[in-house]
C-alpha cells in the first residue's frame, strides 16, 4: 500500500503511564499491525484497534503485561566462537 509517507515518518509509539492500566501503540510496521490484529481478534477482552490513520497506520489498545520488551545483550566473543563451531560440526553455513 502506497502512503506517501517515506521510512522515516512510519514509526512506531508505544505510550502509557504509571496509572492506567492500558498501553497504546501506534504503528506502521506491517509485521506489528499483523500480530496485533491477530491478537485483537483471539483476544478482544485484552486488545482492541482503536483508529486507522488511513496512511497505513493502526493503533491499538493493549492491556498492561500483555506486550513485553526483551532487551538482549550483545554475545561475547566466545560465545560468537561456541556458536560457529557447533554450526560447522551440524553442517550449517
Amino acid at each position: 500500500m502506497r502512503t506517501g509517507l517515506t521510512k522515516r515518518e512510519k514509526t512506531t509509539a508505544i505510550y502509557f503511564d504509571e496509572y492506567g492500566s492500558m498501553i497504546e501503540v501506534q504503528t506502521h510496521n506491517t509485521d506489528l499491525k499483523k500480530r496485533l490484529t491477530a491478537f485483537a481478534k483471539d483476544h478482544p477482552q485484552c486488545c482492541r484497534q482503536i483508529d486507522d490513520d488511513e496512511q497505513g497506520g493502526l493503533t491499538f489498545e493493549i492491556e498492561k503485561g500483555r506486550l513485553s520488551f526483551r532487551l538482549t545483550a550483545p554475545y561475547s566473543e566466545e560465545r560468537k566462537h561456541a556458536a560457529s563451531e557447533w554450526a560447522t560440526r551440524n553442517g550449517f553455513k
